[in-house]
């Protein structure tokens, strides 16, 4: 079992290092020396990609590149899966629990994010720019359209697996990143990001988020749930005003379009 932890800087990593692998996102412009860290810019890679696709360069690498394993995983150097409610590295999971919940389902996914007032689709649309969204339907509906049901019963839910973090058995790991990077790879194709902001320009990291909801759905996947933790500040009351203000500005935009 390999359970990636992407990072972009140096960093704090849990000390079971047979288990957890530190991986350096954006390689080719983060690396400076850091030491411990697989370099996702290594064999066949997107690293370059890394500005647009967030954590999704190390997910692609791993596909690519590690072999060997019969379980893949990723979590991010602040948010980790965790039996406990402790904000704690010496928290994260073992491979023992990690094979317990494997017997369960073949795939290992945190609790689902819950929205309440909104769906995805319309949280998505007031947190990013609508079209590459749209535009993601289109490709699916054309070229993938047994995942379309799917597709627009998670756009209409209230809830999704966000965060993109996962532990899963190698062979649904292979068929989960063969449908990821399949749709985002000609997405890239119909948009024109170069006039996105910083921010922004993370579009294809943002819709891969929904998109394991979809894959699941399609494929009847079995999953179990776990509880993750956030090392670190949360600032959970800046992230409430944020989305607040998200969503009264693409109010006042779409009565300006309207009117």
């Amino acid at each position: 079992m390999k359970i990636l932890v992407a990072s972009h800087k140096d960093t704090a990593m849990p000390k079971d290092k047979d288990l957890y692998l530190p991986i350096l996102v954006g390689a080719n412009k983060n690396y400076n020396g850091q030491v411990g860290f697989q370099l996702d810019n290594q064999g066949d890679n997107i690293s370059d990609k890394n500005p647009n696709y967030n954590e999704l360069t190390a997910i692609y690498w791993a596909w690519k590149n590690l072999k060997d394993v019969d379980v893949v995983g990723l979590v991010h150097y602040r948010r980790l899966f965790s039996k406990s409610h402790k904000r704690e590295l010496s928290e994260v999971l073992t491979s023992s629990q990690i094979e317990q919940m494997l017997e369960k389902a073949p795939v290992i996914l945190p609790r689902k994010r819950h929205y309440y007032i909104e769906t995805n689709y319309s949280h998505y649309i007031h947190a990013h720019y609508q079209e590459p969204l749209d535009e993601t339907k289109k490709i699916i509906s054309e070229d993938y359209p047994e995942y379309l049901p799917a597709f627009n019963k998670v756009m209409k839910n209230t809830s999704a697996h966000m965060f993109n973090m996962f532990i899963m058995k190698k062979d649904y790991f292979d068929n989960y990143c063969e449908f990821l990077f399949g749709v985002l790879f000609k997405l890239e194709g119909k948009i024109d990001i170069s006039n996105y902001s910083v921010q922004e320009a993370r579009v294809f990291g943002y819709i891969s988020e929904l998109l394991m909801d979809v894959w699941i759905e399609t494929n009847h996947i079995d999953y179990v749930e776990c509880n993750w933790i956030q090392i670190g500040n949360r600032q959970l009351i800046k992230k409430i005003i944020v989305f607040v203000k998200r969503k009264f500005n693409s109010n006042i935009e779409k009565n300006e379009t309207h009117f």
